[in-house]
């Protein structure tokens, strides 16, 4: 979607300022530094800033720097505060912020810094749609955002040099760049981040009360559900706080669809139950089928391209390479890997993911080359 900014040539040339050296601004300073450009890193610890520039993320400012580009990587609840300190530290400099909310953050910015005489047309909103579970500069890494969205969300004040910078940045991180408005972004991002965090944060704060012997059951099913679950609380009570408006709705619906299944649960339990509720599971699965469907793949065609082959794999060091090479030499493209392996197993499931055009290829290799098949999906 195109919000209407105009144009311009520019040239991306640095210094870029980071400031915020936790997961996402060390990897994106990491990137930048990668890509040739002088990453400088600011952080309100000291330690931090000390930790991000042995790890790699770029230099201590110094006397005299003068940032092309300032990006503020810190929590939503104080990213407007610190662009708008930015705007006016840095008078010559376009800044950026890669909080995951956007509008309350563009409101802020626009309505300080009018009050301010701050000069607004120097600010864009930008969101690099990447992240770990764990957080923090240790795991920062300069590939993290390489095949993922880069969001540009401008304001009615975005200068079309500003806007540039901003795309300039997300090409440079190896993203594709993506143009949206602040209130398409967020709810968006509830869709597709925000709700899915509590979800699996609520579904595994349940396992706290299953037994020991039920948690050795567990297989790939349970750990892709709750995979997201070891977040970091802290960054994420900020973020869901500041998407509220959004987040709000769609979990009230899915309210009423778990109070809708609980209670064809309870009718089952009944001695003698009315007809219909194993209709409704039955209807909660499927619309979770259709619901799967609607997910891109990997270069963002319909799910149905793709088709997903479960291939055995010994547990021995090498052998997970060793299929991969076999695909490589075949010149068949990985479109995706999941990999399932339960507590005492000799074997391992890789899930692998093809274009259907691929599918019958991928069939004889695994044949010719004396892989195991567990099936196809």
């Amino acid at each position: 979607m195109s919000t209407g900014v105009q144009r311009e040539a520019v040239a991306l040339e640095g210094p870029v300022l980071v400031i915020g050296a936790g997961l996402i601004g060390g990897s994106i300073g990491m990137a930048l530094g990668n890509a040739g450009l002088d990453v400088l890193v600011r952080d309100s610890s000291p330690g931090t800033t000390r930790l991000a520039c042995e790890l790699g993320v770029g230099r201590k400012e110094q006397a005299g720097d003068n940032p092309q580009v300032v990006v503020v990587a810190t929590p939503p609840d104080v990213s407007a505060r610190v662009v708008l300190d930015a705007l006016e530290e840095f008078p010559g400099a376009c800044v950026l912020d890669v909080a995951s909310v956007k509008q309350h953050i563009a409101a802020e910015v626009l309505a300080s810094a009018e009050a301010r005489g701050l000069d607004a047309s120097r600010y864009v909103g930008t969101h690099p749609m990447a992240g770990r579970e764990v957080a923090g500069v240790v795991a920062a890494r300069g590939d993290l955002f390489r095949g993922r969205a880069f969001v540009v969300v401008p304001t009615p004040a975005t200068s079309p040099r500003t806007y540039a910078l901003a795309k300039l940045i997300g090409i440079e991180l190896g993203s594709s760049v993506v143009e949206i408005e602040p209130d398409v972004h967020d709810e968006a991002v509830a869709y597709v981040s925000h709700v899915p965090q509590i979800v699996a944060s609520l579904l595994a704060s349940r396992l706290t009360h299953a037994s020991e012997a039920a948690l050795g059951l567990s297989g790939q099913g349970l750990r892709d559900t709750t995979r997201i679950a070891a977040s970091d609380p802290r960054l994420w009570v900020e973020i869901l706080s500041a998407n509220a408006e959004c987040i709000a709705p769609i979990l009230r619906a899915l309210g009423e669809d778990l109070s809708a299944l609980t209670h064809a649960f309870d009718v089952l339990m009944e001695a003698d139950p009315q007809p219909g509720s194993r209709a409704r599971i039955a209807r909660a699965i499927a619309s979770g089928n259709d619901g799967v469907a609607r997910i891109p793949g990997k270069h963002g065609g319909d799910a149905e391209s793709f088709c997903r082959l479960t291939v055995l794999v010994p547990d021995e060091p090498g052998e997970l390479a060793r299929l991969l090479t076999d695909m490589g030499e075949e010149c068949i493209n990985l479109e995706d890997l999941r990999l399932e392996h339960s507590l005492g197993q000799r074997m391992g499931l890789a899930h692998v993911s093809v274009m259907r055009a691929d599918e019958h290829r991928l069939t004889e290799m695994l044949e010719k080359r004396g892989w195991a098949r567990a099936g196809t999906e």
